[in-house]
């Protein structure tokens, strides 16, 4: 079987598992990097490249070149996840006999921790909005549910009003891989909620709109978050996801246990919640060395 017909078996297969369109794109684009650079090594032309062709060597080659290139080992070690899955999903369909990826080690990473906002900041952003208008009292929603209930923007700008039940204080969210989780949001949510939809003169059942009146974007809420950190005179860069960080470690600095933390985020793995942890330690570190004097 040639690159492009098994490329597209993968992709059907991928989409029947209710993978993201974006999911869907970055592992077509890891492979077709991948294949173009073993045609080359092999002296094939592209279309005549087979499944078959592809050993060990071939992929720990492709993955030399991209450290020659000074690829990051985050993003090597996501090419390589795409190859992985590939080829083991060729191999359970019989396509394959043997796995060429299965003898390669994955780059070993380093842990990055995620960068949060400390809670004197995130008071002043969520004071920012100017809620006397439709826009702003829109913004004041976003900030009160990215942090408020641990959204990440996808599921925030995917809200519809029959997602909201605000007399018991809960929204049922659409989180990766279309699992649905429902979440507790907080009384300033509602109210901030409320306020806005009292503004609204549609009967649009989509609960965050652009001024167009259609759903807002992703990258909107994004640039809604830069003007309120340029308003309030922030230096520090803000993105979206930094307070869906922000909730997770000051629910652990509160007291919440890990495995609440853990369902609320909509995390598969607890050592996707387990991070935090680690955050709240480094924190409380750097705390203790500036204010105990026997530290210094």
């Amino acid at each position: 079987m040639n690159m492009d017909e098994a490329l597209s078996l993968f992709s059907g297969h991928q989409y029947s598992q209710n993978r993201s369109e974006l999911t869907v794109a970055a592992y077509q684009t890891d492979l077709v990097q991948f294949f173009s650079f073993a045609a080359g090594e092999l002296g094939v032309e592209s279309e005549k490249l087979t499944v078959d062709l592809i050993d060990v060597y071939i992929v720990r080659g492709f993955l030399g070149v991209l450290a020659d290139h000074g690829l990051a080992r985050k993003s090597m070690a996501r090419k390589l996840a795409a190859l992985r899955t590939f080829f083991k999903f060729l191999c359970r369909k019989e396509i394959l006999l043997i796995n060429p990826v299965q003898r390669v080690a994955s780059p070993k990473l380093g842990r990055k921790l995620p960068n949060f906002l400390y809670l004197d900041q995130m008071d002043g952003l969520l004071r920012a909005s100017d809620c006397t208008n439709l826009l702003g009292a829109r913004d004041q929603v976003i900030m009160e549910l990215l942090y408020g209930s641990g959204l990440r923007v996808s599921e925030l700008v995917g809200l519809d009003r029959e997602n909201l039940d605000l007399e018991i204080g809960l929204i049922r969210v659409l989180g990766k891989g279309s699992k649905e989780r429902v979440v507790p949001v907080t009384n300033y949510a509602i109210q901030a909620i409320e306020e806005y939809l009292k503004m609204r003169k549609d009967h649009s059942e989509i609960l965050l709109l652009n001024y167009q009146g259609t759903r807002l974007s992703a990258r909107s809420v994004r640039r809604i978050l830069d003007k309120m950190v340029a308003k309030i005179s922030m230096e520090q860069h803000v993105n979206p996801h930094m307070l869906r960080h922000s909730y997770a470690t000051h629910m652990l600095d509160g007291g919440a246990d890990l495995r609440s933390v853990q369902e609320l985020l909509g995390h598969l793995k607890l050592s996707s919640t387990q991070i935090y942890t680690h955050l709240t330690r480094e924190r409380l570190k750097k705390v203790y060395d500036q204010a105990h004097p026997r530290a210094k």
